[in-house]
């Protein structure tokens, strides 16, 4: 049911803590694969090319499905779209711990993607239960759930990796099997169906609803940033683990305490620090700082030379940076976008975003393993910060002076 601005404190906390379930579920079984990812690919391929191929293979199904899946929660409802994304992320999970061959490993990720709506469901849902004043903050609640599950998943699936490479694979599968027994019985709808709109033919077309949201002035120069922002973080995301291992030697559960401590960082931050920061700073200027502190941990991922003395403490200022970053950038962003659109909107909006975001994950993967068997290992890096200038450049454009000023 979707609420009034007078009602949706008390009816949108549980239903928050419950969305914050769901996300952390799905987040958890997702980074539980992040350490081990490149050495599973390694028993059939071992360059970073066909890592990337693989990342973007997810991404290019969910750039198709996404905005279908979008518009369908705004026809349907929330809940059944969600649970049928749930329970695909389950099903293809399995299939990538069985996996002997490597298209097994392909179309696992193309079932993942087709069925990852999970995010972009859950945003529209957070839209419907909040009043436009708390969507930022709340928005901070998907971020701090993707925190929470980035910092337990890693180190989780590093601790399962030494016992077997395959078994945070069929963990990550029960995790999301879980998620969505959960949500069959406990998911109340958010989406009043006097609010639900009919689709068109260009609702389920990813280039025509890209084309639509992307024309539109009032978010233009947001999405632009977003998306590439997204390019550069999916392109870093694809190849850390790979880089860790070439430039210092370091293995599954060295790579996973890195992401443990990302994920720290980015819980505290999006969990509780956000909201602090909100109503004291607007998201405008959360979302350019945010840009600007990825800008520097990816510049300064360049200067740590291997071998040095400061290597670790380098090495996690840098991450904490970046997770500090990202943690300021998402909510304030997603906010901004939000509130511009209306209430009809909201999941066709949240969904091209995340199409839009998808492309930037087919893309980004594919650019920085190209990049780094090319050009060195460093270039992905030193790229991605002049990325992040270019972002706060675009986003600028959608944002006032008087959001900005002191």
């Amino acid at each position: 049911m979707s609420v009034t601005p007078a009602n949706a404190k008390s009816l949108s906390v549980p239903r928050l803590v419950f969305i914050f379930i769901t996300i952390l579920f799905d987040k958890l079984g997702e980074s539980l694969i992040f350490p081990i990812l490149p050495f599973l690919v390694e028993r059939f391929r071992s360059d970073a090319f066909t890592l990337g191929m693989l990342v973007s293979s997810y991404a290019i199904a969910q750039f198709i499905a996404i905005p279908v899946i979008g518009a369908l929660s705004d026809r349907y409802g929330r809940r059944p779209v969600m649970l049928v994304c749930v329970l695909g992320t389950a099903i293809s999970y399995f299939i990538f711990g069985f996996a002997t061959t490597l298209w097994m490993l392909f179309f696992s990720r193309i079932l993942d993607g087709a069925t990852g709506g999970v995010a972009a469901t859950a945003q529209a849902y957070i839209a419907d239960i909040s009043a436009p004043e708390d969507r930022a903050k709340n928005f901070g609640i998907t971020g701090a759930a993707f925190g929470l599950g980035f910092t337990l998943g890693p180190a989780l699936g590093g601790a399962l990796a030494n016992i077997s490479l395959n078994l945070p694979v069929f963990v990550a599968g029960a995790v999301a099997l879980l998620n969505f027994v959960l949500g069959y019985f406990v998911l109340a709808e958010s989406l009043d169906k006097d609010q639900r709109r009919a689709l068109s033919l260009r609702d389920l077309n990813p280039i025509g609803q890209l084309s639509d949201i992307l024309r539109d002035g009032r978010i233009q120069g947001l999405l632009i940033s977003f998306f590439i922002f997204n390019f550069a973080f999916a392109g870093f995301s694809s190849i850390f683990v790979l880089f860790l291992n070439s430039r210092y030697g370091w293995g599954p559960s060295q790579a996973a305490m890195v992401f443990f401590f990302i994920g720290i960082v980015s819980t505290i931050v999006q969990g509780g620090l956000i909201r602090q920061l909100l109503p004291r700073f607007g998201e405008a200027k959360l979302a350019v700082a945010g840009l600007i502190l990825v800008a520097l941990a990816f510049g300064g991922v360049v200067l740590i030379p291997a071998g040095s003395p400061v290597l670790i403490p380098a090495l996690y200022t840098t991450q904490a940076m970046l997770a500090l970053g990202v943690g300021l950038l998402i909510p304030s962003l997603r906010g901004l976008i939000s509130i511009r659109v209306s209430a009809q909107e909201q999941g066709k909006t949240l969904g091209g975003n995340q199409a839009l975001q998808s492309v930037a994950s087919i893309a980004g993967p594919l650019w920085a393993g190209w990049i780094f068997d090319r050009s060195g290992m460093l270039s992905p890096f030193w790229m991605g910060a002049l990325f992040m200038i270019m972002a706060v450049g675009f986003a600028l454009t959608n944002l006032p002076r008087r959001q900005l000023s002191v």
